[in-house]
Parts: structure tokens; sequence; C-alpha cells
């Protein structure tokens, strides 16, 4: 009875092993939460974060970067601040805070991500504009003919 071990089965072994292997590799950048009170988070970590960008806490709970210093950054929390703790991972989204614009958003009810919270079901719309933008110039407004009392 031969024993011998042929290279050309082993080869073949080997290929089929690492035809199904999946070598990606996902990436994130995190951070983690030093403490959390009266709906903010300081965490550290997320050095390459910008200010506006939506954070990623354990629970389902958002927050967005606010203050950014230079060993850690606060978020403002939108969720349930009790479901954080001082150790939590934060995960960048790479996404600034939006909310959607357009005819659909007529008599809606939102939260501030933008998710509708009127039970009305989803909105129908695709555009999106930023929070937190730059006014535009002067020269680009329409011009005051009505003062408005305050």
């Amino acid at each position: 009875m031969s024993t011998a071990v042929r290279p050309d089965e082993i080869s073949a072994i080997l290929r089929k092993q690492l035809s199904g292997f999946d070598s990606e590799v996902d990436v994130y950048d995190v951070g983690t939460v030093l403490q959390v009170g009266d709906g903010i988070a300081r965490v550290y970590g997320l050095s390459q974060v910008a200010a506006g960008e939506l954070v990623e806490f354990p629970n389902n709970v958002m927050g967005m970067v606010l203050n950014l210093e230079e060993d850690n950054v606060g978020a403002v929390l939108f969720g349930a601040s009790d479901l954080v703790k001082e150790g939590d991972t934060v995960k960048r989204t790479k996404i600034l805070a939006s909310i959607p614009v357009g005819e659909a958003m007529l008599g809606r009810v939102i939260n501030p991500l933008g998710e509708p919270i009127d039970g009305k079901g989803p909105i129908k719309t695709e555009v999106r504009m930023p929070l937190e933008r730059r006014a535009p110039g002067v020269i680009f407004r329409s011009p005051v003919k009505e003062p408005l009392q305050t």
C-alpha cells in the first residue's frame, strides 16, 4: 500500500480550499467613549473625523460631531444617552449630517437625522442638503422688500 502524497494532489486541494476564501477586509475608523453626560459624548481616537459628521454608537444610537479638540471630540447624541457607556466603541460614517428637502417634505415631521416620525411612511425624495452649510453671499440673495418685525 502506497502512502506517497503527490504534489499535484496537494496543489489541487489547496486551490479548492483557497477558491472560497474571502480576502476582503473591512476597515473602520473607530474611537472609544471617554465620558457621557447631558446628551454629549466625549470620544477619543477619531483623529480624522470632520465637524458635522455622523458617528455610530452601539445600540443604533447616532451622534453628530461638533467639538474637534486635539485629543478627543465631542458628539451630540441623537438617541437615548443612557444606552451609551464609557468604553463603548464609536464608528465613523464619513457622512455629514443632512436632511431631505423638496416638496415631499411639506407637512412632514422629522427627527434630527431627517427620518420621518409622523407615521406617514418614508419621504419620497432623493435630494438632501447638509444641516450645516455656509449661507449664500449677499449678491445671491433676494433683496428685502418688506421688513420682518420680530
